[in-house]
Protein backbone atom coordinates (compact mmCIF):
# COMPACT_ATOMS: atom_id res chain seq x y z
CA UNK A 1 0.00 0.00 0.00
CA UNK A 2 1.39 3.38 -0.99
CA UNK A 3 -1.46 5.90 -0.92
CA UNK A 4 -4.27 5.70 1.62
CA UNK A 5 -7.37 7.90 1.53
CA UNK A 6 -8.05 8.80 5.17
CA UNK A 7 -11.58 9.75 6.21
CA UNK A 8 -11.86 11.48 9.57
CA UNK A 9 -8.25 12.64 9.46
CA UNK A 10 -8.84 15.83 11.46
CA UNK A 11 -10.19 14.23 14.65
CA UNK A 12 -8.64 12.63 17.73
CA UNK A 13 -8.78 9.22 16.11
CA UNK A 14 -7.44 10.41 12.78
CA UNK A 15 -4.32 12.08 14.17
CA UNK A 16 -2.65 8.85 15.44
CA UNK A 17 -3.50 7.12 12.16
CA UNK A 18 -1.79 9.86 10.15
CA UNK A 19 1.24 9.58 12.43
CA UNK A 20 1.42 5.78 12.11
CA UNK A 21 1.00 5.83 8.32
CA UNK A 22 3.74 8.42 7.87
CA UNK A 23 6.07 6.52 10.22
CA UNK A 24 5.46 3.41 8.12
CA UNK A 25 6.48 5.12 4.89
CA UNK A 26 2.91 5.23 3.60
CA UNK A 27 1.35 8.36 2.12
CA UNK A 28 -1.90 9.39 3.80
CA UNK A 29 -4.23 11.61 1.78
CA UNK A 30 -6.72 13.37 4.03
CA UNK A 31 -10.24 13.62 2.60
CA UNK A 32 -11.56 17.02 3.71
CA UNK A 33 -14.63 19.12 3.15
CA UNK A 34 -12.60 22.11 4.36
CA UNK A 35 -9.27 22.05 2.46
CA UNK A 36 -7.58 24.14 5.18
CA UNK A 37 -8.66 21.99 8.13
CA UNK A 38 -5.12 20.70 8.79
CA UNK A 39 -3.31 23.95 8.03
CA UNK A 40 -2.94 25.02 11.66
CA UNK A 41 -1.85 21.63 12.95
CA UNK A 42 1.24 19.43 13.07
CA UNK A 43 -0.19 17.69 10.01
CA UNK A 44 -0.07 20.76 7.78
CA UNK A 45 2.15 18.94 5.26
CA UNK A 46 -0.21 16.00 4.81
CA UNK A 47 -1.62 15.78 1.29
CA UNK A 48 -5.33 16.57 1.09
CA UNK A 49 -8.18 16.07 -1.36
CA UNK A 50 -11.65 17.60 -1.40
CA UNK A 51 -14.35 15.14 -0.40
CA UNK A 52 -17.83 15.03 1.08
CA UNK A 53 -18.73 11.73 2.71
CA UNK A 54 -22.41 12.33 1.90
CA UNK A 55 -21.79 12.83 -1.82
CA UNK A 56 -21.07 9.76 -3.94
CA UNK A 57 -19.44 11.54 -6.88
CA UNK A 58 -17.20 13.46 -4.51
CA UNK A 59 -16.07 10.27 -2.80
CA UNK A 60 -15.42 8.46 -6.07
CA UNK A 61 -13.29 11.38 -7.28
CA UNK A 62 -11.38 11.56 -3.99
CA UNK A 63 -10.48 7.85 -4.09
CA UNK A 64 -8.97 8.01 -7.57
CA UNK A 65 -5.42 6.65 -7.54
CA UNK A 66 -5.70 5.35 -3.97
CA UNK A 67 -4.56 1.90 -2.92
CA UNK A 68 -6.90 1.75 0.07
CA UNK A 69 -9.41 3.69 2.17
CA UNK A 70 -9.13 4.04 5.94
CA UNK A 71 -12.17 5.47 7.68
CA UNK A 72 -13.03 7.04 11.01
CA UNK A 73 -16.62 8.25 10.71
CA UNK A 74 -18.80 10.57 12.80
CA UNK A 75 -21.65 9.09 14.77
CA UNK A 76 -24.95 10.09 13.21
CA UNK A 77 -28.41 9.63 14.66
CA UNK A 78 -30.23 9.04 11.41
CA UNK A 79 -29.72 5.57 9.94
CA UNK A 80 -30.35 6.85 6.43
CA UNK A 81 -27.32 9.11 6.81
CA UNK A 82 -25.24 6.20 8.07
CA UNK A 83 -26.38 4.11 5.13
CA UNK A 84 -25.43 6.92 2.77
CA UNK A 85 -21.94 7.11 4.25
CA UNK A 86 -21.48 3.36 3.88
CA UNK A 87 -22.84 3.30 0.33
CA UNK A 88 -20.60 6.16 -0.77
CA UNK A 89 -17.46 4.61 0.70
CA UNK A 90 -18.32 1.32 -0.99
CA UNK A 91 -18.96 3.09 -4.30
CA UNK A 92 -15.64 4.94 -4.06
CA UNK A 93 -13.77 1.72 -3.42
CA UNK A 94 -15.52 -0.24 -6.16
CA UNK A 95 -15.25 2.49 -8.80
CA UNK A 96 -11.51 2.88 -8.23
CA UNK A 97 -10.61 -0.73 -7.62
CA UNK A 98 -9.00 0.02 -4.25
CA UNK A 99 -7.33 -2.99 -2.69
CA UNK A 100 -8.86 -2.69 0.76
CA UNK A 101 -11.25 -0.65 2.88
CA UNK A 102 -10.54 -0.47 6.62
CA UNK A 103 -13.24 1.00 8.85
CA UNK A 104 -12.78 1.71 12.56
CA UNK A 105 -16.19 1.53 14.23
CA UNK A 106 -15.06 3.48 17.34
CA UNK A 107 -17.22 1.21 19.50
CA UNK A 108 -18.52 -2.30 20.03
CA UNK A 109 -21.10 -3.29 17.41
CA UNK A 110 -23.97 -5.49 18.59
CA UNK A 111 -25.19 -8.23 16.29
CA UNK A 112 -28.76 -6.97 16.48
CA UNK A 113 -30.49 -3.61 16.70
CA UNK A 114 -30.35 -2.13 20.19
CA UNK A 115 -32.50 0.92 19.47
CA UNK A 116 -29.49 3.22 19.06
CA UNK A 117 -29.35 4.74 15.56
CA UNK A 118 -25.69 5.59 16.11
CA UNK A 119 -24.61 2.00 16.82
CA UNK A 120 -27.18 0.31 14.59
CA UNK A 121 -26.17 2.60 11.72
CA UNK A 122 -22.60 1.35 12.11
CA UNK A 123 -23.82 -2.13 11.18
CA UNK A 124 -25.35 -0.68 8.00
CA UNK A 125 -21.97 0.85 7.12
CA UNK A 126 -20.24 -2.49 7.69
CA UNK A 127 -22.76 -4.23 5.42
CA UNK A 128 -22.14 -1.72 2.62
CA UNK A 129 -18.35 -2.02 2.87
CA UNK A 130 -18.53 -5.83 2.96
CA UNK A 131 -20.59 -5.71 -0.23
CA UNK A 132 -18.25 -3.35 -2.07
CA UNK A 133 -16.30 -6.07 -3.87
CA UNK A 134 -13.09 -4.78 -2.24
CA UNK A 135 -11.14 -6.57 0.46
CA UNK A 136 -12.19 -5.13 3.81
CA UNK A 137 -11.40 -5.12 7.50
CA UNK A 138 -13.57 -3.75 10.29
CA UNK A 139 -11.65 -2.74 13.41
CA UNK A 140 -14.08 -2.86 16.33
CA UNK A 141 -12.41 -1.16 19.30
CA UNK A 142 -13.61 -1.35 22.89
CA UNK A 143 -13.30 1.89 24.94
CA UNK A 144 -10.53 4.46 24.58
CA UNK A 145 -7.97 5.11 27.31
CA UNK A 146 -7.69 8.57 25.74
CA UNK A 147 -11.16 9.36 27.14
CA UNK A 148 -9.38 9.74 30.48
CA UNK A 149 -7.33 12.70 29.22
CA UNK A 150 -10.12 14.58 27.47
CA UNK A 151 -11.38 17.90 28.83
CA UNK A 152 -14.54 16.27 30.20
CA UNK A 153 -12.57 13.80 32.33
CA UNK A 154 -8.94 14.77 32.97
CA UNK A 155 -9.60 17.82 35.22
CA UNK A 156 -11.58 15.62 37.60
CA UNK A 157 -8.72 13.11 37.78
CA UNK A 158 -5.96 15.72 38.16
CA UNK A 159 -7.71 18.27 40.40
CA UNK A 160 -10.10 16.12 42.43
CA UNK A 161 -8.71 12.60 42.23
CA UNK A 162 -11.98 11.32 40.74
CA UNK A 163 -12.26 9.12 37.67
CA UNK A 164 -15.94 9.42 36.77
CA UNK A 165 -17.37 7.19 34.05
CA UNK A 166 -20.79 5.78 33.05
CA UNK A 167 -19.79 2.18 33.75
CA UNK A 168 -21.40 0.10 36.46
CA UNK A 169 -18.89 -0.97 39.14
CA UNK A 170 -18.46 -4.51 37.78
CA UNK A 171 -18.36 -3.68 34.05
CA UNK A 172 -15.09 -5.04 32.68
CA UNK A 173 -13.55 -3.06 29.81
CA UNK A 174 -10.53 -3.85 27.65
CA UNK A 175 -9.40 -0.22 27.48
CA UNK A 176 -7.30 0.61 24.40
CA UNK A 177 -5.36 3.75 23.43
CA UNK A 178 -5.90 5.47 20.10
CA UNK A 179 -2.30 4.93 19.06
CA UNK A 180 -2.86 1.18 19.29
CA UNK A 181 -6.10 1.45 17.31
CA UNK A 182 -4.09 3.21 14.61
CA UNK A 183 -1.47 0.46 14.71
CA UNK A 184 -4.13 -2.20 14.18
CA UNK A 185 -5.58 -0.22 11.29
CA UNK A 186 -2.18 0.13 9.60
CA UNK A 187 -1.57 -3.59 9.99
CA UNK A 188 -5.00 -4.32 8.50
CA UNK A 189 -4.14 -2.04 5.58
CA UNK A 190 -0.74 -3.55 4.89
CA UNK A 191 -1.08 -7.26 5.66
CA UNK A 192 -2.25 -8.95 2.43
CA UNK A 193 -2.79 -12.22 4.30
CA UNK A 194 -5.42 -10.78 6.66
CA UNK A 195 -8.81 -12.10 5.47
CA UNK A 196 -11.71 -9.74 5.04
CA UNK A 197 -13.70 -9.67 8.26
CA UNK A 198 -14.57 -8.02 11.54
CA UNK A 199 -11.85 -7.79 14.20
CA UNK A 200 -12.34 -6.84 17.84
CA UNK A 201 -9.41 -5.00 19.43
CA UNK A 202 -8.76 -3.79 22.94
CA UNK A 203 -6.06 -3.52 25.55
CA UNK A 204 -4.37 -6.59 27.08
CA UNK A 205 -6.41 -6.50 30.30
CA UNK A 206 -10.11 -6.17 31.15
CA UNK A 207 -10.54 -3.79 34.09
CA UNK A 208 -13.42 -2.55 36.23
CA UNK A 209 -13.53 1.09 37.31
CA UNK A 210 -11.83 0.55 40.67
CA UNK A 211 -8.93 -1.20 38.92
CA UNK A 212 -8.58 1.71 36.50
CA UNK A 213 -8.49 4.14 39.43
CA UNK A 214 -5.88 2.01 41.24
CA UNK A 215 -3.65 2.02 38.16
CA UNK A 216 -4.00 5.78 37.73
CA UNK A 217 -3.18 6.22 41.43
CA UNK A 218 -0.02 4.14 41.15
CA UNK A 219 1.22 5.83 37.98
CA UNK A 220 0.32 9.42 38.90
CA UNK A 221 1.42 9.22 42.53
CA UNK A 222 -1.88 10.72 43.70
CA UNK A 223 -4.97 9.05 45.11
CA UNK A 224 -7.63 8.47 42.44
CA UNK A 225 -11.02 6.89 43.13
CA UNK A 226 -13.65 5.63 40.70
CA UNK A 227 -17.10 7.23 40.61
CA UNK A 228 -19.69 5.18 38.74
CA UNK A 229 -22.09 7.51 36.95
CA UNK A 230 -25.43 6.56 35.49
CA UNK A 231 -25.40 6.99 31.70
CA UNK A 232 -28.03 9.71 32.01
CA UNK A 233 -26.05 11.67 34.61
CA UNK A 234 -22.94 11.33 32.45
CA UNK A 235 -24.78 12.61 29.37
CA UNK A 236 -26.21 15.53 31.33
CA UNK A 237 -22.78 16.49 32.69
CA UNK A 238 -21.28 16.29 29.19
CA UNK A 239 -24.04 18.47 27.75
CA UNK A 240 -23.57 21.03 30.54
CA UNK A 241 -19.82 21.19 29.95
CA UNK A 242 -20.06 21.63 26.19
CA UNK A 243 -23.34 23.48 25.66
CA UNK A 244 -23.92 25.18 28.99
CA UNK A 245 -27.18 23.28 29.46
CA UNK A 246 -27.67 20.02 31.38
CA UNK A 247 -30.67 19.17 29.20
CA UNK A 248 -29.92 16.18 27.00
CA UNK A 249 -31.72 16.68 23.71
CA UNK A 250 -32.97 13.64 21.78
CA UNK A 251 -30.68 12.51 18.94
CA UNK A 252 -27.77 14.53 20.36
CA UNK A 253 -24.31 13.04 20.79
CA UNK A 254 -24.94 13.04 24.56
CA UNK A 255 -28.17 11.11 24.16
CA UNK A 256 -26.34 8.66 21.91
CA UNK A 257 -23.57 8.11 24.45
CA UNK A 258 -26.13 7.40 27.15
CA UNK A 259 -27.83 4.84 24.89
CA UNK A 260 -24.53 3.03 24.37
CA UNK A 261 -23.71 2.77 28.07
CA UNK A 262 -27.24 1.85 29.13
CA UNK A 263 -26.92 -1.14 26.81
CA UNK A 264 -23.36 -2.00 27.87
CA UNK A 265 -24.31 -1.91 31.56
CA UNK A 266 -27.42 -4.04 31.01
CA UNK A 267 -25.58 -7.03 29.50
CA UNK A 268 -25.03 -10.11 31.67
CA UNK A 269 -21.54 -10.51 30.19
CA UNK A 270 -19.58 -7.39 29.29
CA UNK A 271 -19.42 -6.88 25.52
CA UNK A 272 -16.35 -4.68 26.06
CA UNK A 273 -13.86 -7.49 26.63
CA UNK A 274 -11.42 -8.89 24.08
CA UNK A 275 -8.61 -11.27 24.97
CA UNK A 276 -4.96 -10.93 23.89
CA UNK A 277 -5.22 -14.45 22.46
CA UNK A 278 -8.06 -13.42 20.16
CA UNK A 279 -6.10 -10.46 18.80
CA UNK A 280 -2.87 -12.46 18.47
CA UNK A 281 -4.59 -14.87 16.09
CA UNK A 282 -4.84 -12.07 13.53
CA UNK A 283 -2.36 -9.30 14.40
CA UNK A 284 1.32 -8.96 15.24
CA UNK A 285 0.82 -5.69 17.12
CA UNK A 286 0.62 -5.92 20.90
CA UNK A 287 -1.33 -3.08 22.54
CA UNK A 288 -0.17 -1.17 25.62
CA UNK A 289 -1.51 -1.87 29.09
CA UNK A 290 -3.26 0.92 30.95
CA UNK A 291 -0.20 1.40 33.16
CA UNK A 292 2.10 1.70 30.13
CA UNK A 293 -0.18 4.23 28.45
CA UNK A 294 -0.80 6.18 31.67
CA UNK A 295 2.93 6.49 32.28
CA UNK A 296 3.18 8.48 29.04
CA UNK A 297 0.66 11.09 30.24
CA UNK A 298 1.10 14.24 32.34
CA UNK A 299 -1.13 13.83 35.41
CA UNK A 300 -0.19 17.24 36.82
CA UNK A 301 -1.69 19.19 33.91
CA UNK A 302 -5.52 19.08 33.72
CA UNK A 303 -5.57 20.15 30.09
CA UNK A 304 -6.44 17.85 27.20
CA UNK A 305 -3.15 17.41 25.26
CA UNK A 306 -5.00 16.95 21.95
CA UNK A 307 -7.19 20.02 22.32
CA UNK A 308 -4.86 22.51 20.64
CA UNK A 309 -4.50 20.43 17.49
CA UNK A 310 -8.22 19.72 17.39
CA UNK A 311 -9.15 23.38 17.78
CA UNK A 312 -6.58 24.48 15.22
CA UNK A 313 -8.25 22.29 12.64
CA UNK A 314 -11.75 23.44 13.59
CA UNK A 315 -10.87 27.11 13.47
CA UNK A 316 -10.26 27.19 9.73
Amino acid sequence: MKRILVLGATGDQGHPLLTRLIAGGITPVAALRNPNALAGTEFADVETVAADIYDEASMIAAAKGMDAIAAHLPFVFDRELAQKMGANIAAAGKANGVKRIVFHTSCHIAEEDIGSPAMDGRRDIIKAIAGSGCEWAIIESRVFMDNMIRSWNKPGIVNKGIFAYPAKPDLKISWICLDDVAAFMVEALTNPDLPSGRYRVGGPEALVGDEVAATLSKVSGKQVVFKSLTPDDFASAMSLLVTGSAEVKPASIYDGMAQFYRWYNAQAISPLIVTPEEMARHFRHRPASLAEWAARQDWNDPRDPALATRLAGMAR
